[in-house]
């Protein structure tokens, strides 16, 4: 049978209580402040990739509002200077018919005078020549 022995008892108990102080202060606190640290870091380090995110994406936002606004804008300077392009050609379109019609009238006016004079030479060529006929028919 055990036989129980209060001198083996207190020399255990001394044993134990030696121990657990000496491992308390050489194992286990430095093992909690490593994990405390260790703790400490990882939350730090999630903070701040947390932060680094947030930073991210509102500088994404803030550049696809920049590109958003650049391509409004350069649509916009696309469309100003198709309307000024299209102006300029209807512009020009306008004064080259103008000029063509003013060209047209000039060679209308040029051919109504050329006209007149051919038609005043005609005439009096056709009094000659009628003259002239009625010179011969009468002579026969």
């Amino acid at each position: 049978m055990l036989e129980f022995h209060l001198r083996d008892f207190l020399i255990l108990f001394a044993n134990f209580v030696i121990l657990f102080f000496a491992l308390r202060a050489l194992l286990f606190k430095p093992l909690a402040e490593i994990f405390k640290e260790r703790k400490t870091a990882s939350v730090g380090a999630l903070e701040e990739a947390k932060n680094l995110t947030a930073k991210k994406d509102n500088a994404v936002a803030a550049m696809n509002a920049e590109i958003m606004a650049a391509r409004t804008k350069a649509k916009a300077s696309q469309n100003a200077l198709r309307d000024e392009g299209v102006a300029a050609q209807k512009e020009t379109l306008s004064k080259a018919e103008a000029e063509a019609g003013q060209i047209i009238e000039k060679a209308r006016k040029e051919l109504q005078a050329e006209t007149q004079k051919a038609r005043a030479a005609l005439k009096a060529d056709v009094e000659a020549f009628s003259e002239e006929i009625v010179k011969k028919l009468v002579k026969v």
